[in-house]
């Protein structure tokens, strides 16, 4: 079987897709940094984790957990070594294949096991497919590439020892910042978003986002142009520069559907688009549209989906 490392960040939903990915490519080897992420590779395949441990790995960039990942490069020789696309996943990513002289693909939708990757590129306006020439399939995957699937077993674990070098040393995190959980799902992990975008027309009129979104038991997103609006923080953002979503159910209002947005949701699994101009680029991408006014659509949507409550 193919040799596969996967960096394991944590315990969040892309983490699981990543292994789901990685394990039907091939046998599994992940590598955790705490042991959340030691559990979810085992619930997601995962035949060995390297469980790293070491002081100080956390109080700088991400250069230490780079090290760690190229020393099990040079040891394992691994066909694959997979990361999900995120700021610290690509980061990590460019310093191995740099310290390795290796090819990189970076935000992966798909990937077969000869090495050849489906990417979305200029935003998602081109699909085209990329194989790296020079050492083994170094990849970055975006968020919903796959549908994570569990296989709970019982995988082999190794304990890293990893000490911090000095020129590991060269960015420390000076402050970290933890937003307070709301009741809502988190962006990156819902199941179903309802954003806003230009056409909400205010930061007050964004409560009927609000009101959809919690009927649905659902996460409130929103475009770019409506963040630089000021209608809503612009942690809600979704698109290329923002968050990149995959829920089941995709509500946009009042979205003309920019390219960089749809590069942030167009693998949702059902999009629905509210907009006024029935030429919106948006309805180009939409399993269902409706043109129509959406302080009149939504709250007749709000009013049904109530009803069956």
């Amino acid at each position: 079987m193919t040799d596969i490392l996967v960096y394991v960040p944590n315990s969040g939903k892309h983490a699981a897709e990543v292994l789901t990915l990685a394990r039907s490519l091939g046998d599994v080897a992940a590598v955790a940094f705490d042991d959340a992420a030691a559990g979810l590779a085992g619930e997601y395949g995962a035949a060995k984790v390297h469980r790293v441990e070491g002081a100080g790995i956390d109080d700088y960039f991400v250069a230490p957990k780079a090290t760690v990942l190229i020393d099990l490069a040079r040891q394992a020789a691994p066909d694959f070594l997979l990361l999900p696309s995120t700021d610290e996943g690509k980061a990590i990513a460019a310093r191995v294949a740099v310290a390795l002289d290796n090819g990189l693909l970076t935000d992966v939708s798909a990937l077969e096991a000869d090495g050849i990757a489906t990417q979305d590129a200029f935003a998602g306006a081109t699909i085209v497919t990329s194989k790296a020439t020079k050492g083994f399939t170094l990849a970055t995957v975006k968020a919903g590439a796959t549908e994570p699937a569990p296989a709970p077993g019982t995988p082999q674990v190794e304990t890293v020892t990893a000490a911090v070098s000095d020129e590991d040393q060269r960015v420390r995190v000076t402050q970290r910042v933890d937003e307070p959980a709301g009741d809502r799902p988190g962006l990156a992990e819902a199941g179903v978003v309802v954003s806003g975008g230009r056409g909400v027309g205010s930061a007050e009129d964004f409560a009927l986002i609000e009101r959809v979104a919690d009927a649905l038991g659902g996460a409130v997103g929103a475009s770019r142009a409506a963040t630089d609006s000021g209608y809503y923080p612009h942690k809600f953002q979704v698109g290329q520069t923002g968050t990149t979503v995959s829920p089941q159910l995709y509500i946009a209002a009042g979205i003309s559907g920019a390219i960089q947005h749809r590069a942030g949701m167009q693998t949702s699994r059902v999009i629905v688009a509210v907009n006024k101009d029935a030429d919106a680029p948006i309805f180009g991408m939409a399993d269902f549209g409706v043109v129509g006014d959406l302080f009149q659509v939504l709250p007749q949507a709000l009013e049904e989906i109530e009803k069956r409550k």
